[in-house]
């Protein structure tokens, strides 16, 4: 029992460490048909891709990261402006024309149609989709993290159940064995061959080792459900059986040094993208001081002013914002501060990175002497 125990710590640190030197999308379909009470670790793994409710939920962080880019890359709609002025509001006057010709279109209303188009300056579309595509990347680096975090607690799980398969066997047998020691003294209690204490000391180890097989199955069906939880099969818990056998152990997990496995961590890089993020936020910030520029086409139907005015004309307008009382100072700072906060995160990143797997390695290290120890003086 201590020797599964100790292996299973060592499986568990070397898994660890594994999944945390890097992490790979998940790929591939789900088989139609897995036979839950026969389940491998590969097929767990499979479950775990297209089930996993962390998972998805990243997935549709990411969708939704591409569908911001669509709409950072778009560039303002123009308007269309229809406007009616110069009613007479004396019905019996109406809009008579002077000229005599009295249709709708000859009477002396001043009617207008104008497109406007905000034309935007300062590259504020391209640093739109530039924080937009950060944004992408990063929920693509969280997408990666979420599956590493998750997949090694899908893999804890795995091997937690199987723990407790065996704990359960091992404890059935006890109980087994104590029921036909407990037979036996009471036998031998009849003919007078043991003391009654002797048989209540046994009585009350049989009862001892019940609790314990109680025990292992509560600890079997919590293992069960939460396995089945990160494969998303919460209906199917009582049904999981991991069948594995425990993999075997290695001595060297951690031949590469920090430099080499910390720029490859998906939570690294995505303190990165971030950071990469709010640099372009703040240039699109800086950005909002150059003077957007609105142009504008009129065609105007007035009547009635003939001679000195044709009845239809056109116009053109530009409309310049006066920064007079505002120029976008708190933009900027906000900017500018979420910059810095995105620098101490990638150092608080990087800094929690180093420290988890050191501590990992120091876990790793000490599970294996510890059970070479086992080997070796025990055995």
């Amino acid at each position: 029992m201590l020797r599964r125990q100790l292996g299973w710590a060592c499986v568990m640190l070397m898994m660890s460490v594994q999944c945390l030197l890097a992490a790979d999308a998940a790929a591939g379909g789900i088989g139609d048909l897995v036979a839950l009470n026969q389940l491998s670790l590969q097929q767990a793994e499979q479950l775990f891709a297209g089930g996993n409710r962390e998972l998805l939920a990243a997935k549709r962080a990411v969708e939704g990261a591409e569908a911001d880019t669509l709409i950072a890359g778009q560039r303002p709609n123009p308007v269309l402006s229809l406007g009616l002025s110069s009613v007479n509001v004396n019905r019996g006057q109406g809009n008579q024309n002077q000229s005599g010709a009295n249709g709708l279109w000859d009477k002396t209303y001043n009617s207008a149609l104008q497109v406007s188009q905000l034309y935007e300056r300062g590259n504020k579309r391209e640093l739109r989709t530039a924080v937009a595509e950060s944004a992408v990347k990063a929920s693509g680096f969280d997408l990666k993290e979420t599956y590493r975090q998750q997949a090694l607690a899908m893999a804890t799980a795995y091997f937690d159940l199987k723990l407790a398969q065996e704990t359960l066997l091992i404890q059935q047998a006890n109980v087994g064995s104590y029921d036909k020691t407990l037979q036996a003294a009471q036998l031998r209690l009849k003919a007078g061959d043991v003391a009654s204490a002797d048989v209540a000391r046994i009585r009350v180890d049989a009862l001892r080792a019940s609790n314990d097989l109680r025990q292992a199955q509560a600890t079997l069906q919590k293992a069960q459900a939460m396995l089945a939880y990160l494969l998303g099969k919460d209906q199917d818990a009582s049904k999981l059986y991991v069948t594995d056998p425990w993999p075997s152990l290695l001595a060297d997990q951690l031949a590469a040094t920090e430099n080499s496995w910390l720029p490859q961590r998906s939570d690294v890089q995505a303190a990165e993208a971030r950071m990469e993020q709010a640099q372009q936020a703040r240039k699109l910030a800086e950005s909002l001081k150059t003077r957007d520029l609105t142009w504008s086409l009129a065609y105007q139907h007035f009547p009635g002013q003939e001679p000195g005015s044709a009845p239809d004309t056109v116009g053109a307008s530009v409309s310049i914002p006066l920064f007079t009382n505002y120029q976008y100072e708190g933009e900027a700072a906000r900017a500018e501060v979420g910059y810095t906060s995105a620098m101490e995160a990638k150092e608080q990143v990087r800094a929690a990175a180093v420290a988890e797997m050191r501590r990992a390695k120091a876990d790793l290290e000490a599970a294996v002497d510890k059970n070479r120890r086992f080997d070796q003086s025990i055995l």
